[in-house]
């Protein structure tokens, strides 16, 4: 989906724990100026996280480049994780529920996939990995009326 009237990114680096801790503040604070819901501002944050997370323990570090989007109908979040690792090699089996290459749940990739609209992984053994997250402001269901 084209977006128009972008603003600017933000390019934060990926190296330490306390990156990841900024990542997560900028993310958090990115989502509320746009108007996502407190349940959708978590979903993004956790899945920012869990790929953050990634980019440091398995590509060894990298950049995270975060822009707010505008389609014109919506507003959104474009989170692109970038690393010069060792890439993925199998990357079906990577996205498998369960399935890790450390000592974690295995819900890393495939866990941060649900809980964005948009997801693309590129990557090839020796060149690095880019991953794509992008999210958009969904309206909160009305509430019901006389159900208690």
């Amino acid at each position: 989906m084209p977006a128009s009237g972008q603003a600017s990114a933000t390019s934060l680096p990926i190296g330490s724990d306390a990156d990841l801790a900024w990542v997560r503040q900028q993310v958090r604070q990115c989502t509320a100026q746009l108007g996502f819901g407190l349940v959708q501002q978590t979903k993004v944050v956790t899945a920012a996280s869990e790929l953050a997370r990634n980019t440091l323990v398995h590509g060894g570090g990298g950049r995270v480049e975060i822009t707010p989007l505008d389609d014109g109908r919506t507003r959104g979040l474009r989170m692109r994780f970038t690393d010069e690792g060792p890439g993925i090699r199998d990357l079906d089996l990577a996205m498998t529920d369960g399935w890790t290459s450390g000592g974690g749940l295995g819900l890393g990739l495939s866990g941060a996939r649900r809980l964005v609209h948009e997801f693309a992984v590129d990557t090839e053994p020796g060149r690095g990995t880019t991953v794509t997250a992008v999210a958009w402001v969904t309206p909160v269901p009305a509430s019901r009326t006389g159900v208690r």
